[in-house]
């Protein structure tokens, strides 16, 4: 039965609007003691957070502030279980451990995946064209993002989302970065996405970190930017591929994505280790021309020294190897609003580029 978080009378865009504060950076605040999770009697295996006064004043204020039924709010997050796996995987990899842009690579970009990026691409052409002309997205830079997220279907997340989202928000673990004012923000919105679609929260699967879907589009996400593909007048980023094609086309259309621009040129770094410092200070933010980069040293392909917007020193690591170096545009830039790294957004773009050469292949072996 559809969950009963029936808003108040607080309007629905201003609730939403409220809610949505997943992409503000959390404000700095020192950490205060919090209490530990509640076993529940009623499942001896299981650690909820019914008993915690903490997550039911959340509960109370998220209900005021969204418009929400409060004992609805109460109940969905009563449920929510403490999930120690979560914590654990939420972690960055341990002090020392070196990045590597060949390892990383080879984990997405391999034969099978690019031939499962192939299948996806044929049975999804109609969208990815679609969305393509709609929004000025190459059908293989959403072929990259579904292969990189979810090796296109195959690694959707088996975690309820409610578990994930409390257990980041309420039970973040120290020894990195407090997100947690992020996390609860996503959990607002997964009950607002819940209440939109008629579903119990805990109903809702997706990855330890409470990403959902084909997409792996947060909450937030799938609020604000996610979109209806094939007009059948729903969202579903789970099963419909259509959506989910022209949620991600249209979320990077939104960050930034310009038609028709490449997303990276090639280059050699300076030599002098001033002039490479001042072109990486920005890290991945494109704030030199193509011109400022020769005076300082860089030497850019021809493609590179035409072209006429802002451009990063973009540096990936190699482990004990030497860095590699791309010169990545305002594109580049948009895919990694996506997901906030370098590696990620050069796997997406190298994955995509590897199916649509094998397509390319395919085409021309085909007898005429």
């Amino acid at each position: 039965m559809p969950f009963p978080l029936r808003r108040a009378a607080l309007p629905g865009l201003l609730a939403l609007l409220l809610g949505c504060s997943a992409l503000a950076a959390p404000t700095k605040t020192a950490r205060k003691p919090r209490p530990g999770p509640v076993r529940s009697d009623h499942a001896p295996d299981a650690v909820t957070y019914g008993g915690r006064a903490d997550v039911m004043a959340f509960a109370d204020d998220t209900a005021a502030t969204l418009g929400l039924d409060r004992e609805g709010v109460r109940a969905a997050l009563a449920e929510a279980r403490f999930q120690p796996v979560v914590a654990r995987l939420i972690m960055p990899p341990p002090a020392g451990t070196a990045k590597n842009w060949r390892a990383y690579r080879a984990r997405f970009v391999e034969p099978e995946r690019v031939r499962a990026g192939a299948a996806f691409w044929d049975a999804q052409r109609r969208w990815l064209d679609a969305a393509a002309t709609r929004y000025g997205v190459p059908p293989e830079i959403v072929v990259g993002i579904v292969g990189v997220e979810t090796y296109y279907g195959r690694l959707m997340g088996g975690f309820r989302v409610l578990d994930a989202l409390a257990t980041l928000s309420f039970d973040f673990p120290p020894g990195r970065k407090d997100r947690s004012a992020f996390f609860r923000g996503e959990l607002q919105q997964l009950l607002l996405l819940a209440e939109r679609d008629g579903v119990a929260p805990a109903a809702i699967k997706g990855s330890y970190a409470g990403a959902i879907g084909l997409g792996q589009f947060m909450p937030g996400s799938i609020l604000r930017f996610a979109v209806d593909g094939d007009g059948d007048e729903r969202i579903d980023m789970h099963d419909s591929p259509a959506d989910v094609v022209a949620s991600i086309a249209h979320f990077l259309s939104v960050h930034g994505w310009q038609p028709g621009m490449p997303t990276h040129f090639a280059v050699k770094p300076p030599v002098d280790t001033t002039d490479r410092a001042v072109l990486l200070a920005p890290d991945i933010v494109p704030s030199f021309s193509a011109a400022q980069f020769v005076e300082r040293g860089a030497e850019l392909d021809a493609a590179g020294r035409a072209h006429e917007g802002p451009l990063a020193l973009v540096e990936l690591q190699n482990g004990s190897a030497a860095p590699s170096h791309v010169a990545g545009t305002q594109n580049f830039y948009a895919l990694t609003r996506y997901n906030w790294s370098s590696y990620y957004a050069l796997a997406v773009i190298e994955l995509g580029r590897s199916v649509r050469e094998t397509r390319e292949a395919r085409e021309v072996k085909a007898p005429r």
